[in-house]
């Protein structure tokens, strides 16, 4: 049992119930001395001896708290990540934080607009932070509970009676006055109340983290759906040239099959290819909306009353991102700590269900003035004052109690196997985005070779067609490859941006969690040229 509630608080706190009532004015009787004609209360050493014997134990036993203390699951974790060996090493500073505003390492003004919009209008956002809001007031609910309840009444009657409803035959009239003061309190003699506080503050935890995790998700989304679009830019602007290409290679084939010099297969041929085209500029062009759409959404827009111009030109940025251990993915994944306070929240309400077996103990006392007029309420005479414990225990419930604290045990091995598995996922995660990272690049490093090659080609085949050893048509198909060369690197330059904003994202994009505060902190900055600004963990605020 753990000392949650400290004696000297609960002391401080029976001293602030039991001052309004006064033991020498209310609760022992008076005598008048003959010699004084002063009232004295009459001393009872032994009744406060017993009285303080009592408190004594009372506080004893209230510092204890029944039920197991929480420890944080085993975990059997990794010494580097499987993918990341190599890339790891590549980096200058392998236990770098993640700027927790990552995003402008992308050096794009209009992506960190987007993204600084989307983390202040998003719904997803506001419904979490609202969600957090509510499990903070339970916490203060539940610690509400450890305190008495002190309340006052004052109120005021006049009745009267018809001579035929008397039974004396006679008419009356009753005024009544009366003011009165309550106090009750509920001793948390077995830690009921404040493992459900440990509970309660454990949920808070787990949902301050899930807010982090909802504006490091959207944020994510953002940018990857902004990198999709841009994408999509560049695809549109290669196809329409593509397009412009295929019609007029098409053309001259259909000159050459007119002059015999070409088939009807070489035009269905050529047909075919300008409308493959056309078909592939359609689907993009949709993907394209559909990004836009999406954005609007993520930013709390209107897809009708928001659109983002072209630009064909983009170029990629992809900023390095800092890889810390695997022991630290479980203080940088919000998913993780979130399923980690989770299970600490179950183990509390273990306690909980324990309590119920023993007995509760509610101190209460009431005193007041009455009278039947107004005038003469605050006299001495016309006091009144009832004060006495209430002990009450549970006989028979036919193993409902046991069948709580089962319930209870079950959720905790729930909410632990939960925790384990998304530590694995959170590896896998890691592993995933590492993998595609390193073979994005080498596959980036492959295209722009092919793309200088088919420069060096083109301006050969340009060179030819000046001799005049080489046709237009086999310049147009030259250009039709660099074209293809090109796009497919772009296509690359895309993907790879969009993976390492995934890995940001794997990686807990900037967020941090002290489990001394039981907070979010803020990390520190992998970029010297941006300011850090935290962006998540409420309850660090």
């Amino acid at each position: 049992m753990s000392n949650l509630f400290p004696p000297g608080r609960l002391a401080r706190s029976i001293s602030k119930i039991s001052s309004p009532i006064r033991k020498d004015r209310l609760l022992r009787p008076t005598v008048l001395s003959p010699d004084t004609h002063r009232r004295k209360p009459v001393r009872s050493s032994g009744r406060s001896l017993r009285l303080g014997c009592a408190l004594v134990a009372t506080l004893c036993i209230a510092a204890c708290a029944v039920g197991p203390d929480y420890r944080r699951p085993a975990l059997d974790l990794p010494a580097t990540f499987k993918e990341g060996a190599d890339w790891q090493r590549a980096q200058a500073d392998p236990q770098g934080a993640i700027s927790s505003t990552w995003w402008l390492d992308y050096r794009d003004d209009t992506l960190s607009h987007l993204i600084e919009q989307s983390l202040k209008a998003n719904q997803s956002i506001a419904a979490a932070e609202a969600a957090y809001r509510l499990a903070k007031a339970t916490v203060d609910a539940n610690t509400a509970s450890l305190f008495p309840t002190v309340g006052a009444g004052l109120s005021g009657s006049r009745s009267g009676t018809g001579a035929g409803a008397s039974t004396t035959g006679a008419g009356s009239v009753t005024n009544l006055a009366t003011a009165d003061l309550s106090a009750s309190w509920e001793l948390d003699l077995w830690g009921e109340v404040r493992r459900e506080i440990e509970s309660a503050k454990a949920s808070a935890e787990a949902s301050d983290a899930q807010l982090a995790g909802e504006r490091l998700s959207i944020a994510a989304s953002v940018a990857s759906d902004y990198f999709a679009l841009r994408q999509a830019d560049i695809d549109i602007d290669s196809l329409q040239q593509q397009q412009q290409l295929d019609a007029r290679i098409l053309e001259m084939t259909r000159a050459g099959f007119l002059q015999g010099t070409a088939s009807n297969d070489d035009v269905l041929t050529a047909q075919d290819t300008l409308e493959a085209v056309i078909a592939d500029l359609q689907t993009t062009e949709t993907s394209r909306e559909q990004d836009e759409h999406a954005i609007a959404v993520l930013i709390g827009t209107p897809p009708a009353s928001f659109s983002l111009p072209p630009q064909r030109d983009y170029a990629f940025a992809t900023p390095s991102v800092p890889l810390g251990f695997p022991s630290q993915l479980l203080e940088r994944r919000y998913d993780v700590v979130n399923a980690e306070r989770t299970a600490a929240a179950a183990n509390a309400k273990i306690g909980v269900a324990k309590a119920a077996f023993f007995p509760t103990l509610t101190l209460s006392a009431e005193g007041g003035f009455e009278h039947n007029t107004l005038a003469n309420l605050f006299s001495l005479p016309s006091r009144f004052w009832t004060l006495g414990p209430d002990l009450a225990a549970t006989i028979f419930d036919g193993g409902a109690r046991t069948a709580a604290v089962h319930e209870a045990e079950a959720t905790y091995d729930e909410e632990v196997a939960t925790y384990r598995a998304t530590v694995l996922t959170a590896f896998q995660n890691v592993e995933d985005s590492l993998s595609s990272y390193n073979h994005l690049q080498q596959q980036e490093q492959a295209f722009a070779h092919i793309y200088q090659r088919n420069r060096q080609l083109f301006a050969s085949e340009q060179a030819q067609l000046q001799a005049g050893t080489a046709s237009e048509q086999s310049l147009l198909t030259q250009q039709l490859t660099l074209l293809q060369a090109e796009q497919n690197l772009k296509d690359t330059q895309a993907s790879l941006a969009e993976s390492s904003v995934t890995l940001v994202k794997n990686l807990g994009g900037g967020w941090q969690w002290d489990d001394a505060k039981g907070a979010a902190v803020s990390a520190n900055t992998s970029s010297p040229q941006q300011p850090l600004e935290q962006t998540s963990g409420v309850l660090s605020q």
